[in-house]
């Protein structure tokens, strides 16, 4: 039995959108779900620094990352930018995959936050990720989250 495959959806964001002026959650999860491939000291280190140096070069900003075992949400924004989203986070996921040799998945989600009470909520759903999923008792415990500054 063929099993159906899941429709590829656009990343384009709507002309009538500014991306630069938009805060997005994205999840990016790897090929093999429920194996630990991000969730390991070393290989978060080097993440972060590849998050901190987009930051730094103003590829992107992101306010909030959390890496689970197999996958990451991310709370970006474009500031600056007319680059295409796809093109922004699939030339990150490219990077990733061939120096840190991370299994991706073929694709990503994102959604654009349309107010400001929204972004609040995604980080909480975010940093309560790990208490949800049973990995530990307090958000706070979790050591593999990077919030570049409080909002």
């Amino acid at each position: 039995m063929k099993l159906p495959t899941r429709q590829r959806l656009p990343h384009d964001v709507p002309l009538w959108v500014d991306p630069s002026n938009a805060d997005y959650f994205i999840t990016i999860c790897c090929e093999q779900r429920g194996k630990n491939q991000l969730a390991h000291r070393a290989l978060a280190k080097a993440i972060l620094e590849t998050v901190k140096h987009r930051n730094a070069q103003g590829i992107w900003y992101a306010h909030l990352k959390m890496l689970m075992p197999d996958h990451v949400h991310l709370l970006l924004s474009f500031p600056g930018t007319q680059k295409r989203i796809q093109t922004v986070v699939s030339k990150w996921k490219e990077w990733t995959a061939k120096t840190l040799k991370i299994e991706w998945q073929r694709d990503f989600f994102e959604h654009r936050l349309r107010k400001e009470e929204t972004f609040r909520e995604k980080a909480d759903y975010i940093l309560a990720n790990p208490v949800r999923t049973g990995l530990v008792k307090e958000s706070e415990d979790w050591p593999y989250v990077f919030i570049a500054e409080p909002w």
